[in-house]
């Protein structure tokens, strides 16, 4: 015989519809290929449109949950104004025109009248001492805190000393040398600012302080040897105000050439 068998020729019909394992009647098709229309197919479609929906709602609920945190922080921004710290800041402003009226009433040389005046002072200066410490503390510094605190302080100070100079009770020259002294020296932060910050000192805290306690022996009526004594209290805060004034002006200038080095020295990296 020279015929050719059917399965080495390929065109048997039956071998043409027999499946991968011999079964009759089961046509092969090529692989990968899957029914478009079989339920795997709609099952796959389904869960993709179910997982568009998931991504749209997360995105859509990611946005809004963006928009609300950002409406959140900046309430809380808002609101940290009203901290504990600046309130006391804001006392302090409010008891400057109090102490003003307590310590020009009747004359200004009423006891009675001067010791009210003095409670003012003393939790004006109280309250200093306290503010501070709660905002570097709890984490409730705040711009308004930065400006209206220093304001505060030689409101009060301010207040107090051209009040005992207006009636007599202390010379002008003190007034003008201690707050002649506060203000150059705060301009004089703002000036080097771009260079650094002069930190405060021991010796500008034993100054405040000194201040604080001969201040308040001036504004209440003393008499005998309390007042001599508030006179050499008053001369200690008068060599501190000015020798501590001379230290920060020293501090100034030596950070203002250390700055302008530095600046030096960047631009000459830069140009090499």
């Amino acid at each position: 015989m020279t015929g050719v068998p059917a399965s080495a020729a390929g065109g048997s019909s039956s071998a043409r519809r027999t499946g991968p394992r011999g079964t009759p009647g089961a046509a092969q098709e090529p692989a990968g290929r899957t029914n478009p229309g079989s339920a795997v197919d709609r099952g796959t479609a389904e869960r993709g449109a179910t997982d568009r929906g998931s991504t749209e709602r997360g995105s859509t609920e990611g946005g809004a949950a963006g928009r609300g945190g950002k409406i959140a922080a900046a309430a809380v921004n808002q609101a940290s104004v009203w901290n504990v710290a600046n309130l006391l800041t804001m006392l302090r402003l409010l008891l400057v025109p109090a102490f003003v009226a307590l310590m020009l009433g009747n004359g200004g040389y009423d006891p009675a009248w001067r010791s009210f005046a003095w409670a003012a002072f003393a939790i004006a200066m109280i309250t200093d001492l306290f503010d501070g410490h709660l905002a570097r503390t709890y984490n409730l510094v705040t711009d308004f805190g930065k400006i209206a605190d220093p304001i505060a302080d030689k409101a009060i100070m301010g207040a107090a000393l051209i009040c005992l100079s207006a009636l007599g009770d202390l010379p002008w020259w003190v007034t003008a040398v201690i707050l002649g002294r506060e203000l150059g020296i705060t301009v004089l932060r703002f000036v080097v600012i771009r260079y650094g910050v002069i930190p405060a000192s021991r010796g500008g805290k034993l100054k405040t302080l000194t201040q604080g306690i001969a201040v308040g022996m001036y504004v209440l009526a003393l008499t005998g040897p309390l007042a001599t004594l508030r006179f050499w209290v008053m001369a200690a805060a008068v060599v501190l105000t000015v020798a501590t004034g001379l230290d920060y002006v020293k501090q100034a200038i030596v950070l203002r050439r250390r700055g302008i080095a530095e600046r030096r020295a960047a631009l000459k990296e830069t140009e090499a």
